[in-house]
């Protein structure tokens, strides 16, 4: 099978599925080397589920279709985003900042403040694509990544809340705010 022409793909996201275990394998291994999750991994993280959001960037190769990118987020006060990985022939056509900002999106609607992620040291290109979503590098952790020794560049991003309707932000426990009007 030809891989879809990259130039002229339209590209939408869905949830990642257990289908597309198969598909994400290959990807691990180009994009990651030693450092690529397991299928095991993989298949624990999408059946498991609770506080996960796992999404696909898909496009249309021959009436099937095809994964080009997936990224992953654990979810809770400070999400944790886990993965975000963009086929080579499809890089630097907005695949990734798609991908992070549905991360973040989920994040925002399960209620995070914070989301912090771990990039690799070497990785200037993902550093500017995370620094473009508000991540700002707060930290290194030492030979994070064990398979090759390499050091991880810690990045946070302080989540911003839609504003509500007037008075929404009050959650009860004790007396509205001031002027609130209850």
């Amino acid at each position: 099978m030809t891989p879809a022409d990259p130039s002229g793909a339209d590209v939408r996201l869905r949830p990642l599925a257990l289908d597309d275990v198969d598909r994400v394998m290959e990807l691990e291994d180009a994009l990651f080397g030693p450092g690529a999750w397991s299928r095991g991994a993989y298949v624990e993280e999408l059946t498991s589920a609770y506080g996960r959001t796992y999404v696909a960037a898909v496009v249309d190769d021959d009436g099937r279709e095809r994964v080009v990118g997936y990224g992953g987020l654990a979810a809770g006060d400070e999400a944790q985003v886990l993965t975000v990985g963009v086929e080579a022939a499809y890089r630097r056509r907005g695949i990734g900042a798609l991908l992070v900002d549905a991360l973040l999106s989920a994040a925002r609607t399960g209620g995070a403040r914070t989301a912090l992620l771990e990039v690799r040291a070497s990785d200037d290109v993902a550093q500017r694509l995370y620094a473009r979503a508000g991540f700002v590098p707060i930290g290194v952790r030492r030979g994070y990544y064990q398979a090759e020794g390499e050091d991880a560049v810690v990045m946070r991003a302080r989540l911003t809340r839609t504003p509500g309707p007037v008075g929404s932000e009050h959650t009860g426990g004790g007396a509205p705010p001031a002027g609130s009007g209850s």
